[in-house]
């Protein structure tokens, strides 16, 4: 097959498909071509006319010159072209042009060499991109094509994928004026951004300096082709003229950023710039979900500004000669006006922001906060500033509440000035409304006196009324106040001297208030008196918070007196019926000791108890126990509950069958209180010990190196039920055997089981001293129980 849709060497031809996309990619590229000759000789021919200008020749030699001057430099036409522009227009793009070439040289002299030409290739490359993208843009019917034409001009010589140019909408949103590199759906999905939505191009609005992001990924910042570049870098420069922020830049390259040199961001902020002149004239569609934007000119902003009820000023930008923003005019002044130094409207009007107010881009920051609306759209409010002014070199300060917005090209500047004097006025009488204070001034020279209406309220008077002078005062008090109010009397208007005094006013509706009166003598320059002024404060709640008080201390002191009287006497109550040790008991191969070690807190002496008595039949009754609570209500109830234990074992019964009667004493005669015991018989002759327990802990056996307790038996604690049954256990014991009783008050802490406790105490029992008396007092000094609790402990040791 002959043509281009087959190899010459045999190979398969293209499809269909193929043939045509091959057709559309040749045609782009002529297309880009063309259009990239086209914007050359559009330079070229730029070039030639400024040089007619220069030499006064015609076109044909203007070419002719510029040809061989491009050969003498060892530049290309269109790169001398270019040059020439630049010489000639010195503006943004001539600038960052001679800073590449700067940038280059110090290069070339720190690598000596053919540096020379590569820095003077650079700069007029970059100058070259940066030209034919402006000629491509003012060629541009649309803000789209400008898109298109800045990232093929210039930003793909950089690397760059892709770029959006942002318009700024009055209300601060923004809206997608152009784009290339995007997909058409994603482009048409970030058509908007409503206000106050952060994302890359507002960090470049609200900021009004550019914004470089090595990654997007890290700054997690939301734009444009997020999802087509992830990870790439950003950068959002805003575009601007005369101080006037219209939009934003956003560059997008397809990979991290890596830190560019001055002159390629130099490079950016000139596109960005030639972005602003496109988006002055750029009018955003009315699309689904927009308002239309309106733009009031300056005589609706005026009437506007007439209607309100706040002092506004209506203010155009002033621009220097060189097209920047230098201040702002006031276009207009309202008529409800007011000027903080007291001026005229007409003095204000139609002067500089700056000029009327110097100062206010000092202290207030209110010029930079109308430059920022001004810049960005946003508007700016804010409570309680401080607008300062300088007319004829004397500051003048006030405190206003602000509000800050742009209309068009005009700012709306309006300020509600707080009248100091008022405010501090109504905080002063709200202090002395809160404080029951009531001031008074009196003219001893004229007799004329002054009461604010706090004082008539005090005295039960009404506000028409006459005042009562100083003189009076002792008539309106409680007599037995006389001398108070005489020794006050004396001493401010005789001694001349500040005074205070407290006493009973009595009012006119029999009520009676007490009172604290202050008062300081005024003396004129020859020291005599001339007025004296004053405060009565009611102070009748402080006074009965004060009695209520007292007679509280009263109370709490009674109280407490009454509650260590009664401590005292539970204690000697406990102790008396049981002493810490008893008198040991004469049982042949027998040793018997008890200890008892009272609670530390005298408030929770308990019921805990013990004995240790032989019987008439011979036999040892060994038993411990811990009745529930605190008090005397306790102490009394163990005392009941050990007699009657002793009691009954004279009965000769076991120890299960003593501790089912002592249940029918627990419940029934001792008012229902619970408690737990261990009942045991120990029988000298046989070496045994039968034994019962009512909810106790199991006695402890320490038998050579080896301590446990005795193996657990039933037996439900003291009085919970009328009757119960409890089971008996025997043991054994053998010579040099000990065996423990004891109460709770021994093991139990608060942060650990009873089983944790147990085990502590049973590494403490081993090995057994020489003496029982050693080994129970050594039970108490390592117990390590921290309740407060009383701690009974019975101890046999077999000999």
């Amino acid at each position: 097959m002959d043509g281009p849709a087959a190899d010459l060497r045999g190979m398969t031809p293209l499809s269909p498909v193929g043939r045509l996309a091959a057709t559309v990619d040749r045609l782009s590229r002529e297309v880009r071509a063309a259009q990239a000759e086209a914007e050359g000789r559009a330079l070229v021919e730029l070039a030639k006319g400024i040089l007619v200008a220069r030499l006064g020749c015609g076109p044909a030699q203007a070419a002719r010159q510029l040809a061989e001057l491009a050969e003498q430099s060892r530049v290309t036409p269109l790169e001398f072209a270019v040059d020439v522009i630049n010489q000639a227009a010195r503006d943004r793009v001539s600038e960052v042009t001679d800073a590449f070439l700067a940038a280059t040289t110090a290069v070339r002299s720190a690598d000596a060499g053919d540096g020379a030409d590569a820095g003077e290739a650079g700069a007029g490359s970059a100058a070259v991109r940066l030209r034919a993208a402006e000629s491509g843009a003012l060629a541009a019917d649309d803000t789209q094509a400008v898109a298109d034409a800045l990232l093929e001009q210039a930003l793909r010589p950089l690397g760059a994928a892709a770029v959006a140019i942002w318009a700024a909408g009055y209300d601060g949103s923004l809206t997608l004026a152009g784009s290339a590199g995007f997909s058409a759906a994603e482009a048409t999905r970030w058509r908007y951004v409503p206000p106050d939505v952060t994302t890359v191009a507002r960090c470049g609005l609200t900021e009004r300096a550019g914004q470089w992001f090595t990654s997007l990924g890290v700054t997690g910042l939301p734009s444009v082709g997020r999802h087509q570049y992830p990870d790439g870098g950003r950068v959002a420069v805003p575009a601007g003229t005369g101080g006037r922020i219209h939009g934003v830049l956003e560059i997008v390259w397809p990979v991290p950023l890596a830190p560019q040199p001055p002159q390629v961001v130099r490079q950016v902020e000139a596109l960005a710039e030639l972005c602003a002149h496109t988006l002055e004239s750029y009018v955003p569609p009315h699309g689904a979900g927009q308002e239309p934007r309106i733009m009031p000119d300056a005589v609706e902003l005026m009437d506007l500004a007439d209607g309100l009820y706040d002092p506004a000023l209506v203010l155009v930008p002033h621009l220097d000669a060189a097209g920047h923003l230098a201040d702002f005019r006031i276009q207009h002044v309202n008529k409800s006006f007011l000027d903080p130094a007291g001026r005229p409207r007409a003095v204000v009007g139609g002067a500089l922001l700056l000029e009327a107010y110097p100062m206010a881009a000092g202290d207030s920051e209110l010029f930079q906060n109308v430059e920022r609306v001004y810049a960005t759209g946003e508007p700016f409010r804010a409570r309680r500033i401080n607008l300062t002014a300088l007319v004829d070199q004397v500051p003048l300060s006030a405190v206003a509440d602000i509000s800050i917005s742009r209309h068009g090209n005009a700012v709306l500047l309006i300020w509600r000035i707080e009248d100091e004097t008022a405010r501090l006025a109504s905080l002063l009488q709200h202090a002395q409304r809160l404080g029951r204070i009531g001031g008074f001034e009196e003219n001893l020279l004229t007799g004329e006196i002054t009461w604010n209406g706090q004082l008539f309220d005090l005295y039960g008077r009404p506000q028409t009324s006459t005042p009562v002078p100083l003189e009076e005062l002792t008539s309106h008090a409680h007599p037995d106040d006389a001398v108070t109010i005489g020794r006050f009397l004396r001493t401010l208007l005789h001694h001349r001297r500040p005074a205070s005094a407290a006493f009973r006013l009595q009012r006119p509706d029999g009520v009676t208030r007490h009172v604290r009166l202050v008062a300081e003598p005024v003396l004129d320059t020859d020291d005599r008196l001339l007025v004296v002024r004053g405060a009565y404060q009611d102070i009748s709640a402080q006074h009965w918070t004060e009695v209520a008080l007292a007679a509280t201390r009263d109370q709490l002191a009674h109280t407490e007196q009454q509650a260590i009287e009664r401590a005292r006497l539970t204690l000697q109550l406990q102790h008396a019926i049981m002493p810490p040790a008893q008198a040991p008991l004469r049982v042949p191969d027998l040793q018997v000791a008890v200890r008892y070690r009272p609670a530390e807190t005298e408030q929770l002496v308990g019921g805990d108890w013990y004995d240790a008595v032989r019987l008439p039949n011979g036999l040892v009754l060994l038993c411990v126990g811990d009745v529930s609570g605190h008090g005397i209500e306790a102490a009394t109830s163990m005392v009941v509950l050990r007699n009657a234990l002793r009691g009954l074992a004279v009965t000769g019964a076991g120890p299960g069958q003593l501790l089912s009667w002592l249940n029918i004493v627990a419940h029934h005669l001792t008012g229902g209180v619970t408690a737990t015991a261990v009942c045991g018989l120990y029988d000298p002759a046989r070496r045994t010990l039968r034994w019962a327990r009512a909810g106790h802990l199991p006695p402890v056996l320490v038998r050579g190196a080896q301590a446990g307790p005795l193996p657990l038996v039933k037996g439900m604690l003291l009085g919970a039920v009328a009757e119960a049954s409890y089971e008996e256990d025997e043991v054994q014991l053998a010579a040099e055997d000990t065996l423990l009783m004891y109460t709770d008050g021994l093991i139990e802490r608060r942060d650990r089981s009873v089983e944790e406790s147990l085990a502590q105490l049973l590494s403490t029992v081993r090995p057994a001293p020489d003496s029982l008396d050693q080994h129970l007092d050594r039970l108490l000094t390592y117990s390590r129980s921290d309740t407060d609790d009383d701690t009974c402990l019975v101890g046999i040791r077999v000999g």
